[in-house]
């Protein structure tokens, strides 16, 4: 058997137990193990060894488990209630009013915890109950939801960068600085949406509330003051280049417990249980990360990369037909996978061919967070779609049916970032250099 034939058939094997659905981690893990037995004979031992210690063993990850906590912290906390109460009096006269509030909630809370679910779960504990009272239309209630909450993947602190940082050896500060701009965009997009669809559905949104007086109006937006103080010491550390990515971490920790304090939300068991929500999902994001490092090395052991991409040169396809046949791939492994799987199953594979093609690695981080935004809205994995479920107690389909225009919305922005990566790229290169 070829290697060629043999490789294909390890892929084959990935699949079918990814399909069904055996631990990623682990997965990763054992197939990449056979395969280096195949190859490698009696270095598989030493080669996985290696591979799992060069692949967990980085000082920039060290940023990710305390970014989970931060978010673990805040969750817990009423930082929720002070936003939607600091945000509601100027969204009153908006068409679409609060449904708004959904979208900048989750656009500021993403600034702050960098995770998807947190920010539809925190935001929509708050203001489902209320936008219900007030007789919000269902659909579009879940639907700025279920679609704004994919803003923690993209705004800055995001794990999912922090993690294709790691694995593809990629600047986590150049990141965080190119994932601003496409959030705003998205965000602009979704208000923009809610906008149209409430003058053309003008009864499916209550009536205007009473004007409130423009003092009134600074003197409940002062409960937002704690929030953007946070995001400020620890985006602005970052952007500033006072502090890297693990140091700003460690500022938005302190300043997370000094919040919750503030607030009468800390005590031993909240802090317990953020903890132990944080070491969890740090400890799912490390197996699946060492298992595809072993995966890696057989990748890089069998020199499959370095063939696809030759491969993929001999066809002398345009970036655009590159870029949009990997835009397919990840779209199916989003019905599939999770993000974190996604990104560290493939670029072993994938980053050699988009640097053949010419194509800026901090350019493509971004284009594919937005893919993996994607892939939270896309039954039967979609993550997105699963909070929105326990929130609301609707079916899957109805939730997916409620959060496609905003999928359709996604897809708009990874058109404006291939035709536009200037949007990506210019504020890195201002900020950071190259």
């Amino acid at each position: 058997m070829t290697p060629e034939i043999l490789m294909l058939c390890l892929v084959g094997i990935l699949l079918g137990l990814l399909a069904l659905g055996f631990w990623v981690g682990l997965t990763l893990g054992a197939v990449g193990l056979l395969g280096l037995a195949l190859f490698g004979g009696e270095h598989a031992a030493t080669l996985t060894g290696t591979a799992i210690w060069s692949g967990v063993n980085s000082w920039p990850l060290t940023a990710m488990p305390l970014f989970l906590f931060m978010g673990e912290i805040l969750f817990r906390s009423r930082l929720a209630d002070d936003m939607f109460q600091g945000l509601a009096p100027w969204m009153g006269r908006i068409p679409g009013r609060l449904l708004h509030v959904n979208i900048v909630g989750c656009g500021i809370l993403a600034a702050i915890v960098g995770s998807s679910g947190v920010c539809a779960a925190t935001v929509g504990r708050m203001s489902l109950p209320e936008l219900r009272r007030q007789g919000y239309d269902e659909g579009m209630m879940i639907g700025t939801l279920c679609g704004s909450g994919t803003l923690g993947l993209l705004i800055p602190p995001s794990i999912m960068m922090i993690v294709y940082g790691v694995v593809g050896q990629v600047s986590i500060a150049r990141l965080f600085v190119a994932g601003l701009v496409p959030g705003l965009i998205i965000m602009g997009l979704f208000m923009g949406y809610v906008v149209i669809w409430s003058l053309r559905n003008p009864e499916k949104v209550p009536q205007a509330p009473e004007r409130l007086p423009l003092l009134e109006k600074f003197r409940q937006s002062g409960r937002l003051i704690p929030t953007m103080l946070l995001i400020t010491l620890v985006i602005g550390s970052i952007y500033g280049g006072f502090a890297t990515p693990t140091e700003a971490a460690v500022l938005g920790v302190v300043g997370a417990l000094i919040l919750a304090w503030s607030k009468g939300s800390l005590d031993l068991t909240t802090f317990i249980k953020s903890v132990e929500g944080g070491v969890t999902t740090t400890v799912l994001i490390i197996m699946i990360l060492a298992g595809a490092s072993v995966l890696s090395a057989l990748m890089d052991y069998s020199s499959l990369p370095h063939k696809l991409a030759a491969f993929v040169a001999g066809l002398e396809l345009s970036t655009g037909m590159l870029l949009f046949g990997l835009a397919v791939l990840y779209l199916v492994l989003g019905c599939f996978l999770d993000g974190v799987s996604m990104i560290v199953a493939t670029t072993a594979v994938v980053l050699p061919m988009v640097t053949a093609a010419g194509v800026d690695l901090v350019w493509f981080g971004i284009y594919l967070i937005v893919l993996i935004e994607l892939a939270q809205l896309t039954p039967p994995i979609g993550f997105n779609l699963y909070i929105l479920q326990s929130l609301t107690g609707k079916d899957l389909m109805t939730i997916a049916k409620a959060s496609l225009p905003f999928f359709m919305l996604l897809l708009l922005t990874l058109l404006i970032l291939a035709l536009w990566p200037g949007t990506v790229l210019f504020l890195p290169e201002m900020l950071v250099g190259r």
